[in-house]
């Protein structure tokens, strides 16, 4: 059982990096869009009106405060979340973190529909998968026997 929880310790190491990594990142864009919803400071104020395509568009996106909030809580609190479960070694935080790298790929799918090709948005849809992939491979290689003790031995 040791390759397997070698396996896993890499894994979620991995994972863990990811979710802090995505985490950051999306806290530090969204609270700058919430700071400055003008989206001046960060130089996206000409992307404002490419937002225009989505629903709602007349009501939520009139600035970058919704966007930003919206960046927070999809992919800045809860890949901060599984992050957490990860240092705690908990089994949840590997699914959490596969599923959370999905939720990068959709909202950067949201991206690729809404702008003409961006090397960032396709750097981060690749972000995204990596993550998946790692939070399926840590969730693989979960230690399954004496699951608390194995956590432990690591």
């Amino acid at each position: 059982m040791k390759q397997k929880t070698s396996h896993y310790s890499f894994a979620r190491k991995l994972l863990i990096f990811w979710t802090l990594f995505i985490s950051i990142g999306a806290f530090a864009g969204g609270l700058s869009m919430i700071i400055d919803p003008s989206g001046k400071s960060l130089g996206m104020d000409a992307m404002l009106p490419y937002f225009q395509v989505l629903p709602f568009a007349n009501v939520l996106f009139q600035d970058f405060f919704f966007s930003g909030f919206a960046l927070v809580i999809v992919n800045g609190i809860t890949n901060l979340i599984a992050a957490i479960l990860l240092f705690k070694k908990k089994k949840i935080g590997t699914l959490l973190g596969g599923i959370f790298g999905i939720t990068l790929m959709l909202w950067i799918c949201i991206q690729f529909y809404m702008f003409e090709f961006n090397l960032m948005s396709t750097i981060f849809f690749v972000f995204g998968l990596c993550q998946a992939i790692t939070g399926f491979y840590a969730w693989k290689h979960f230690p399954q026997e004496n699951e608390h003790d194995n956590a432990q031995a690591e």
